[in-house]
């Protein structure tokens, strides 16, 4: 068992399907995407190389968003622990989630702890710093980032007492934005913000499943009081958003352009997210024109977002086209390469900066 074990994590490793359900409504981009059926449904989200469990409360599973490894009856959570020094070096940890979601609908205004609040309250060393790639869109698509203008407490909290009738009041306070592909944002902790109607959206956050979204409805179900403060109180609850931001202040806080690396006749690397912009994580893109890369990243998680190539390890393939994902421990870095003839665009997610 321990020599297998170790063998599958000295290896790229590939999942099960993991989609999540959610309150909200979506799904139907993830036809293009992932060859799903075109249709949308209250699991909207993939959770995709995931330690983490979700924060359903109607939950049957103690597994539930956690990874599966694809044919075997293991658990990604289970692998990290019992293969660390493979999977992981000398991390702790692999402190980074990564997620697909696509909105049916506009999801409630919501924000998310910084650690120190998750600290005292969620008994949890980390907050939910995130951010988006917009990777498609539905017509008219929409993000809702920071406060249009200035917002006081007292004035959110009137907002929340008449969302009960008013649906739009309280998206009325945030900065409405188009929504296009390529789009990247940068969410800190305790940012207000909504994703909007229409978005296929990659997601890379702190691995928990913390937010307290005080809207009384997503869509047509109405939100229950632990949906939305996650057990706490609302007092205590409100002081997970940031009042002091807002107007261009918060723009110039969230949008953020991608940084070129390298750029050769054959692939072009970019930083979308670094180091510089969040401890929390780090986010490249790879835009493979035709030859061989080698991924001189782990441990890390991969997504194929565009084209189709062969990730090899030795003597080892794998064929990978788009909506495809793998994990890579840290015992193949600088082991792995890309190889394509038509072209293939991989986004890259690592962990923190310990």
């Amino acid at each position: 068992m321990s020599e297998a074990m170790a063998l599958l994590a000295s290896n790229p490793i590939f999942f099960e399907r993991n989609r999540v359900f959610r309150v909200y409504k979506g799904g139907k981009l993830f036809h293009d995407f992932f060859g799903d059926e075109a249709v949308d449904g209250n699991y909207p989200e993939e959770w995709i190389a995931s330690g983490v469990r979700a924060l359903n409360s109607s939950s049957k599973s103690e597994k539930e968003g956690v990874s599966k490894i694809r044919g075997k009856e293991i658990y990604f959570d289970w692998l990290l622990e019992n293969q660390k020094e493979l999977m992981l070096g000398e991390r702790k940890g692999f402190d980074v989630l990564v997620k697909m979601l696509d909105s049916a609908i506009r999801l409630p205004v919501q924000a998310h702890p910084d650690k120190a609040f998750s600290r005292a309250h969620f008994k949890s060393e980390y907050g939910k710093t995130e951010m988006w790639i917009v990777i498609a869109t539905r017509e008219d698509a929409k993000i809702y980032f920071g406060f249009k203008d200035n917002v006081n407490r007292e004035e959110f909290i009137s907002a929340i007492e008449k969302s009960g009738q008013d649906k739009n009041i309280m998206a009325s306070f945030l900065n409405e934005l188009p929504a296009r592909k390529g789009d990247v944002y940068l969410i800190p902790s305790k940012i207000v913000h909504a994703i909007g109607y229409g978005c296929l959206i990659l997601e890379v956050q702190e691995p928990t499943d913390f937010t307290i979204q005080p809207e009384t409805w997503c869509g047509d179900y109405r939100l229950n009081e632990y949906e939305m403060y996650l057990g706490l109180n609302k007092e205590e609850a409100l002081d997970c958003f940031d009042f002091s931001i807002s107007g261009d202040k918060s723009l110039k806080l969230g949008r953020k352009k991608p940084h070129i690396l390298e750029e050769t006749q054959s692939f072009r690397s970019e930083a979308l997210i670094s180091y510089n912009d969040t401890k929390c994580f780090s986010v490249n893109r790879y835009c493979i024109k035709e030859g061989g890369f080698v991924l001189k990243n782990a441990p890390s998680a991969i997504i194929v977002t565009e084209g189709t190539g062969v990730l090899k390890k030795g003597t080892d393939q794998y064929r990978i086209k788009k909506g495809d994902y793998f994990f890579l421990p840290y015992a193949v870095k600088n082991l792995c390469t890309v190889a394509t003839t038509g072209g293939i665009e991989l986004v890259e997610c690592l962990p923190s900066l310990c």
